[in-house]
């Protein structure tokens, strides 16, 4: 049995970026790691720009204008302001040649065709200057950025409609258990719903891990197990089995893996919960049995899988966030594990929720973040400094 340490580094130094790359529609592209620089198409913005509604000026040491017409976002003319004369002109709108400010509608007065102004002007006032936000064929994006929603809307002002991004993995779910049977079923003794899959793949599309994701249900039976995972393995980038990875006599994965000459990384790690966690690779894939308990489940979930799904997708920074907060719970450890609390943090006061069984999920449902107590700290005070990992 290994430290939590140990295993997040072996994880960390087993896993590697994808070299695969996609080239995709900006509008699929959130959440993706761009595998090459943008460079823009454009000037941005491809003209002089207003920066408000108001009145463009021929000149800026006058008070009184003369008002000679109109300019609107996506008009085409190019009307040529004198001295002495004004245009009204709206957010947005191609500035005429020959303006020198814009003023805001507010500060002025219109009487008959003058505009009067009820305040100095400096020049340029008001005007988005051509190619202020970027120049064409300068870097917009750098290789390695993780496309959000503003970068989506970024590259669509620039008119970019395809980006080569970072291949995200492929990935299986597989839940085992004779006693598990689908919600909405009806429940008989012995059994009970099976809810690590729709968990875990909830918490893959929460974190940007919406496709290629396929579910199987293994029944303890070897054969089954050993024909199920062999093709699965083959088939998927990343493996994610529930369960069965135990030493008892109807736990077969540990069983079929053996068979299968995947090469193990480690069994077992020193928490809690989480104690029966697996890592293994086979030809490039990577395969996590995960516990089967479902607290346990998502825990590892979190702390070694999410990070691993982030690292081979591209991300530079992929583990979850950690950082420090004051405890308002006493927590006294029962045994020598690490150990990773379901958690509430409130600004920075943090209060360990009751019902931590690794069996219970209604703790997870509440919390927003995780405590987590190394080896070494046996006990937590109210008032004491720990360190908390933040859930997405």
């Amino acid at each position: 049995m290994i430290t939590v340490e140990k295993a997040l580094q072996l994880t960390q130094s087993n896993i590697q970026k994808t070299t695969i790359t996609s080239d995709i529609l900006i509008s699929k592209a959130l959440g993706y790691v761009l595998a090459e620089d943008i460079l823009s198409p454009i000037h941005m913005p491809p003209f002089r720009q207003s920066a408000m509604d108001g009145y463009a000026l021929g000149s800026t040491d006058e008070k009184t204008f003369t008002l000679i017409g109109e300019v609107k976002a996506g008009d085409d003319t190019d009307p040529k302001l004198q001295s002495g004369e004004a245009i009204r002109i709206f957010t947005g709108a191609p500035v005429p040649s020959g303006a020198q400010a814009v003023i805001m509608q507010e500060k002025v007065t219109i009487q008959k065709n003058q505009v009067i102004l009820s305040e100095h002007v400096v020049p340029n006032a008001n005007i988005r200057p051509f190619g202020e936000q970027i120049k064409k064929d300068d870097i917009a994006l750098t290789k390695g950025t993780v496309i959000t929603a503003a970068g989506i809307g970024y590259l669509a002002s620039l008119g970019i409609t395809r980006i080569l991004v970072y291949k995200k993995p492929s990935i299986a779910i597989i839940a085992t258990g004779n006693e598990l049977i689908s919600p909405g079923q009806e429940l008989k003794h012995g059994q009970i719903y099976e809810s690590n899959s729709i968990m875990l793949s909830s918490a893959l599309i929460k974190t940007g891990f919406t496709e290629e994701i396929s579910y199987y249900k293994i029944e303890d039976e070897y054969d089954i197990t050993l024909s199920i995972l062999e093709n699965v393995i083959d088939q998927y980038d990343v493996v994610l089995i529930s369960g069965g990875i135990s030493v008892g006599d109807y736990d077969f994965v540990g069983k079929a893996l053996q068979a299968l000459d995947v090469e193990e990384i480690f069994y077992k790690v020193k928490q809690k919960p989480g104690k029966p966690l697996y890592f293994a690779k086979k030809q490039g894939k990577t395969i996590f049995a995960l516990p089967g308990n479902p607290a346990s489940s998502l825990s590892c979930f979190y702390i070694y899988v999410l990070p691993s799904l982030l690292k081979i997708s591209g991300y530079a920074n992929y583990n979850l966030t950690r950082s420090t907060a004051i405890s308002a719970s006493h927590y006294q450890k029962k045994g020598q594990r690490a150990e990773f609390l379901k958690a509430l943090v409130d600004h920075n006061n943090v209060t360990i929720l009751d019902g931590q069984a690794s069996s219970m999920l209604r703790s997870f449902a509440l919390a927003n973040t995780i405590v987590y107590l190394p080896e070494e700290v046996t006990e937590v005070n109210i008032g004491d400094t720990v360190t908390i990992i933040n859930l997405p």
